[in-house]
């Protein structure tokens, strides 16, 4: 996938790292499950999509991203940080790079740094199913409360059906989110032009502001996971 607008992964992880470096925080060390359970990535074990709950956000970047915003975070009631305001990530890459797993990843992470965190995950189709009108449903209510959270994960941003009505929702949630300077995962298969006709020039110019940009380039790992066991079926 070719995008012209993209900034070169490098580039971000180095402008990350020295980030980190300035605050005395080691951005070479990873993450890792400790051996003790934390509460909090237990309880959020149960909202995270069993194909992520092992999740790793191994990607130099994606990493970075986490400590710079474990870093930023308001000390709480016990001394552990808490979500303050932040950059957002712009996950790009083709069907089956790994844009999905790196962000519920992230959201690990982030628990594992010992961040108190309320998050939320949707997929933009999801988004806009749940929110759209209909009897006895508070939209309103859902999409204040979308824009309001500390951190929110948008999935396969331009993988569904556009409409007026979807890039007014968009630009809402977008909209209030950079106005707030609120950290938001969002993950494409689309390339920036494509996007913004997709999403609209107003959405795309506060994406663009608000986010750093992480492209994934490779090939399908889902199709190679298949090859990969058809050939061991085929040996055994």
């Amino acid at each position: 996938m070719r995008d012209r607008d993209a900034q070169p992964i490098g580039g971000i992880a180095r402008r990350l790292a020295g980030i980190l470096t300035a605050r005395g925080i080691d951005p070479a060390v990873q993450l890792t499950d400790p051996v003790e359970p934390i509460p909090a990535l237990q309880a959020a074990q149960a909202r995270i999509p069993a194909r992520y709950q092992a999740a790793v956000a191994d990607h130099p970047a994606v990493a970075a991203w986490v400590r710079a915003i474990a870093e930023a975070g308001r000390p709480g009631p016990e001394g552990a940080p808490g979500i303050a305001q932040g950059r957002s990530l712009l996950i790009v890459g083709t069907t089956g790079t790994g844009k999905t797993h790196q962000a519920y990843g992230a959201i690990r992470s982030l628990l594992l740094a010992g961040v108190r965190l309320r998050w939320k995950a949707t997929t933009a189709a999801d988004l806009y199913a749940e929110l759209r009108p209909r009897p006895g449903h508070d939209g309103e209510r859902e999409l204040m409360d979308l824009a309001r959270c500390p951190l929110l994960i948008i999935d396969d941003l331009g993988a569904a059906k556009n409409s007026e009505w979807t890039e007014e929702i968009t630009m809402r949630l977008i909209n209030r989110r950079y106005n707030e300077m609120l950290p938001t995962l969002i993950t494409t298969n689309l390339g920036m032009a494509d996007l913004r006709a997709h999403i609209g020039d107003r959405v795309a110019s506060r994406l663009t502001e608000m986010s750093d940009k992480v492209i994934l380039d490779g090939p399908d790992r889902r199709r190679a996971l298949a090859a990969e066991r058809r050939r061991a079926a085929a040996t055994a």
